[in-house]
């Protein structure tokens, strides 16, 4: 019984860690330090979710839960169960695997779906875009609306509109060209795909759906701070406010568009040159490691 409480107390620990990340504000000077805090976290809670219903179902073996299963699989293939352990038990060991099974299957059918829009994207762009000598490295949408996205993969596309090219000016372009191709290099769209499978395998936890749209914003706080460090923050902060005020905006799926979140929060974020709390930082870091720690330990055992 014992581990099954240290169980229930990590989901509470990653429900009471996850309050406190979404409230906070430090964490928008330092998105990648959030980010990594935000991964923990979710590794924590799918860990743990798994991982309840097997230690309650395994208490007659008083042992971690990897040893516990290992010696529950000796014992059925050897037909000598403990006396303690009945049919309920095994089908809570039977509930932990069917929660793994759903994590596992939420991630693949992300991971096809995304990937699926994204091979779709990818054959129009190259139907319908086309190559500009002046914005190298990108491809060129003919369309009026307001559009500045990366489309992750092994081989990513940067892609603007031209309604983009005539909204923006030649520093502003260069900003948000460098934002696209920040999400490329870090490979956000993988970043975040956990929280995704997280949200559609726990939909009854409110909570991690706010985790995958705060994960989501630091993602382009993240790609932003790269933009900035190039270009500045004036060019990328105007860039945003002229997104915000065009009236057509597009994000194609399996994308990571420059306008798609909190428009005005980044801008004013921008605007204000805070350094990173490296030591709120690092004592967020070593609460979610630990906190990430304690069911890895708990199976490995």
């Amino acid at each position: 019984m014992a581990y099954a409480v240290h169980f229930a107390g990590a989901v509470l620990a990653c429900w009471l860690t996850a309050q406190v990340l979404a409230r906070a504000t430090w964490t928008w000077r330092a998105p990648r330090v959030a980010i990594v805090c935000w991964q923990a976290v979710g590794l924590a809670l799918g860990l743990s979710a798994m991982g309840l219903p097997m230690a309650l179902g395994l208490t007659a073996y008083d042992r971690p839960t990897g040893g516990a299963l290992l010696a529950l699989a000796d014992d059925l293939a050897h037909g000598t169960l403990p006396a303690g352990v009945t049919a309920v038990h095994l089908g809570l060991v039977g509930v932990g695997f069917g929660i793994g099974a759903v994590l596992l299957g939420t991630t693949v059918r992300s991971v096809h779906s995304t990937v699926r829009a994204q091979r779709r994207h990818r054959d129009l762009l190259t139907l319908v875009a086309r190559r500009d000598p002046a914005i190298p490295g990108a491809l060129v949408l003919d369309h009026p609306g307001a559009a500045a996205y990366c489309l992750p993969g092994v081989r990513p596309r940067v892609v603007v509109s031209a309604g983009t090219l005539s909204l923006l000016d030649r520093a502003e372009l260069a900003a948000v060209l460098a934002h696209e191709r920040a999400h490329a290099q870090e490979r956000h769209d993988l970043v975040l795909l956990p929280f995704t499978a997280l949200r559609r395998a726990l939909p009854w936890f409110r909570w991690v759906g706010a985790a995958h749209e705060r994960v989501a914003l630091l993602v382009e706080m993240r790609a932003d701070d790269k933009a900035r460090a190039l270009h500045a923050e004036a060019p990328l902060a105007g860039a945003l406010r002229r997104f915000a005020a065009a009236g057509h905006r597009i994000t194609p799926a399996g994308t990571l568009g420059l306008g798609d979140r909190d428009i005005d929060v980044r801008v004013q974020r921008l605007l204000v040159a805070d350094r990173p709390p490296r030591l709120l930082g690092a004592a967020a870091l070593a609460v979610t490691t630990t906190l990430a720690a304690l069911p890895i330990s708990l199976f490995l055992s």
